[in-house]
Formats: C-alpha cells, structure tokens, sequence
C-alpha cells in the first residue's frame, strides 16, 4: 500500500477588520508541488488547538506582521509595526508544541521570528534603528526576485539543502532574530550580520528563514527545493 501523503499544518494569519483568518495563496503551491497536503490551522481555544496539532506530520509558520515585544520580555520600539495577540497566540503555541514534539517545522519570515520567541529568543524590532550601516531588507523590486546576498553557515542542515555557502534572496523584513532561542542555532546571516536562517540542533528538521521562497518557486530551483526537504521529513515521521 502506498503511504499517505503527508499532512502539513499551516498556522492562520489573523485580521480583525474584517475578522478573518488566512494563509497567502504561494505557500499552499510550494508545498502541493512538495506532495505535502496543506491544512489551515486557525486559531482555537489552547485546548482544541493541543488536540488538532498532533494530527499533523508538519507544520508551516507563514510571513505575517510583528510579533508583540511583551513576548520576548521587550516593550515596543517606536518604530515596531503591527501587532495581533491572537496570531501571536497561535504560532508560539504550535511552534513550541511542534519543537517539544519533534515535529517537522519550516518557518518563514515572520514564522521564524516565532519560531524564534517560542524557543526562548529574542528579536531585532527594527533593522533600521539597531543594526549598523544595514543593506535594504526591504525591497522594492519584483516580490519574487532576489536581492541580496546570505552567508551560510559549513556543515548546517541549510546548506545540505542549498548545496553551498552562499544563497541569494529576495527580503520583505524590518524584525529579525537577536539573541537565538534554546534548541536553535544560526544557519545564514546577511552581509551586514543580520540572521537571516535559524535551524533546529536536534535530530529533527526545523527550519526558519527570513526570506520568502514561497514567492521564488517559478524563478530559483533553490526555493522549491526547501518545501520539497521539509515534505520529505514529514513524510519520514509518519508512523
């Protein structure tokens, strides 16, 4: 009997007005074209949400707005953008559940800066106002073209993937890890030394980006590649 393709848990972004919860139509392609089956996860009541969150193989943290500062100990910069306790609510609680459970995770921007907070790290809340001579992460060219250079760490899980040191891509962030969470290390850093990639020091994969390979799938084999790898370990944890 063939196995089942896995099953990859895609956490909700959340909008108030009008209230709803999405996820932005590239990460769902890049993970069919994986052979991953996307489902959304919006937000639940923590005891629903504890329930659901095991009948997933995977689980994809999405780009999205800031996260609050409060979570990581910090009060806001004045230059610190939008904020949604509810989002925040969801993605630390499944990326701490997937981290504690050994389950696949690959975040995204946003997702790897919960990611990041969920391990116990910190964030960066303004590139701008903290980081000397910074290059532009925030681009103004076509959302799928890269733009900028990352370093990547010899001997990580990402550059297995990407098969070399260097890596570029495209960059739509303000936020960024600072100090790195328990059970993390860095994968990748941009030339002006902010961290672009974290990744898990376990056996399991866990993978966080800064970028959007989501966006790049048509234009970099490099891009699809990541979804493609992160399918494949959650493939390997079916039981």
């Amino acid at each position: 009997m063939q196995a089942r393709k896995p099953l990859i848990g895609v956490v909700c972004g959340h909008q108030h007005d009008p209230e709803r919860y999405y996820v932005n139509a590239p990460y769902i392609e890049a993970l069919k074209r994986a052979e991953g089956i996307p489902v959304l996860i919006p937000s639940l009541p923590k005891e629903m949400l504890l329930e659901v969150l095991p009948r997933f193989d995977g689980i994809l943290l999405p780009g999205g707005i800031d996260v609050d500062p409060i979570r990581f100990g910090e009060q806001p910069h004045p230059k610190c953008g939008q904020v949604d306790p509810v989002w925040d609510e969801l993605d630390l609680t499944a990326a701490g559940w997937a981290m504690e459970n050994q389950v696949p995770i690959f975040a995204i921007c946003r997702g790897v800066q919960a990611l990041n907070v969920a391990a116990g790290g910190t964030l960066i809340q303004d590139i701008p106002s903290h980081v000397k001579d910074p290059i532009k992460h925030q681009q103004e060219a076509p959302r799928w073209y890269a733009t900028h250079d990352v370093s990547v760490l010899p001997g990580s899980l990402l550059a297995s993937l990407v098969g070399g040191r260097s890596l570029r891509v495209n960059s739509f962030h303000h936020q960024a890890v600072r100090r790195v969470g328990n059970g993390l290390r860095v994968a990748a850093s941009a030339p002006d030394g902010v961290i672009e990639a974290v990744e898990g020091t376990s056996a399991s994969f866990v993978l966080g980006v800064q970028w959007h390979p989501e966006l790049m799938i048509d234009h970099y084999p490099t891009a699809q590649k990541l979804f493609d790898q992160f399918v494949q370990a959650a493939r390997g944890g079916q039981e």
